[in-house]
């Protein structure tokens, strides 16, 4: 993993889960890597952490629904390191219910977060990246763009829609690399956000062989790691029992 190696590296959704697993694993790598999240106590808790054992981390609040916080962030990123080689588009919610249930201010929020967060990351890193000549994104997508499943209709179509945006955005990029982590069942806390009784209920028993964080940080890593010419489009990672 010697090309992971002092990159800058953002990361939103920081502060738990994939993204604050992904931000210790690339720092023990040697990136310096940079979180965002709403929660600062948690952020200022894991820089300190990964500080302690040698690494290289500062953080700072956003919330990815504002385009102007998320540009102010991944700038914050450039001024302090003087580059940006990776963006990691990681914030995400997953609050699934059947439609019937008209849950439409979850709707609404998925579509913010999981879409126009993904979104607000491109417009924010892809112009200091056109302007260095180089430069990452990876976007954490899910197995939810590849199969859809009862209770799942709007957070799979967000996740399509990642899908489809990082291939777009890589088609019209030769200089930029776009990889795309798609995790299965993974322990984090997206699964507190389902308030539907129903549909907690039936993933909580999904849920039971979920695999580490730590896991897909790993795939995140070797995404990142690959020389320079080469572009991972997409990785799956998933349990083995899953079928």
């Amino acid at each position: 993993m010697s090309n992971i190696e002092g990159k800058v590296v953002v990361i939103t959704g920081a502060s738990s889960g994939i993204g604050e697993s992904a931000a210790r694993h690339l720092a023990k790598l040697g990136a310096k890597v940079v979180l965002g999240a709403r929660r600062t106590e948690r952020l200022e808790k894991i820089v300190e952490e990964i500080r302690a054992k040698g690494g290289t981390a500062e953080y700072q609040p956003v919330d990815v629904t504002d385009r102007k916080a998320v540009e102010a962030f991944v700038q914050f990123a450039e001024k302090t390191f003087g580059k940006v080689d990776v963006v990691v588009n990681n914030a995400g919610l997953m609050p699934l219910s059947p439609l019937e249930a008209l849950k439409v201010d979850e709707w609404d929020r998925m579509i913010d977060v999981n879409i126009k967060g993904v979104l607000y990351g491109i417009a924010a890193g892809l112009p200091i990246m056109k302007r260095q000549g180089f430069g990452q994104f990876v976007n954490i997508s899910s197995i939810a763009a590849h199969r859809v499943m009862a209770t799942g209709a709007v957070y799979c179509a967000t996740k399509y829609a990642v899908n489809a945006l990082s291939e777009g955005l890589r088609m019209e990029n030769s200089d930029i690399r776009v990889s795309i982590v798609s995790p299965g069942v993974t322990e984090s806390e997206l699964a507190g956000t389902i308030t539907d009784e129903s549909t907690k209920a039936m993933i909580e028993e999904y849920r039971k062989t979920a695999i580490p964080a730590e896991a897909i940080a790993e795939a995140i890593a070797y995404a990142i790691g690959q020389p320079d010419g080469v572009d991972v489009n997409e990785i799956i990672v998933r349990p083995i029992a899953a079928r």
